[in-house]
Order: C-alpha cells, then sequence, then structure tokens
C-alpha cells in the first residue's frame, strides 16, 4: 500500500491518501492539488516530488 501526505510538499495541508498502486496515489494528489490548491498545471516536477515523498505503508498484522 502506497501513502502521500500533501503537508510534505505543501507545508500546513493535513490531505493524505493511499492506494494499491502509485499511479493511483499520483492520481489522487494530482486531482487534490488541482482542487485544494488551485494548481491548474502540473509539471512533471511535481509527479516527481510527489513520487519521492510517497512511502510504503506496511500491513497490520
Amino acid at each position: 500500500m502506497k501513502t502521500f501526505h500533501c503537508g510534505s510538499l505543501v507545508p500546513g495541508c493535513k490531505w493524505h491518501t493511499r492506494a494499491e498502486s502509485e499511479a493511483e496515489v499520483v492520481s489522487r494528489a494530482v486531482d487534490h492539488l488541482r482542487e485544494t490548491h488551485g494548481e491548474t498545471h502540473i509539471r512533471p516536477s511535481i509527479v516527481e516530488q510527489i513520487k519521492q515523498r510517497m512511502t510504503d505503508e506496511q500491513p497490520v498484522a
């Protein structure tokens, strides 16, 4: 499971998401940046920053 916390990219933002695939997390994060933070153009460097800040969540036993 992949996890992304927006606050790691946009200080103060509490939004986060998790999904099985990296692509789904990136898609959700991009949608969030557009809708919440008003980003109109998502540069490839932003996508890379999202990927760099993504973490693997360990399953709970």
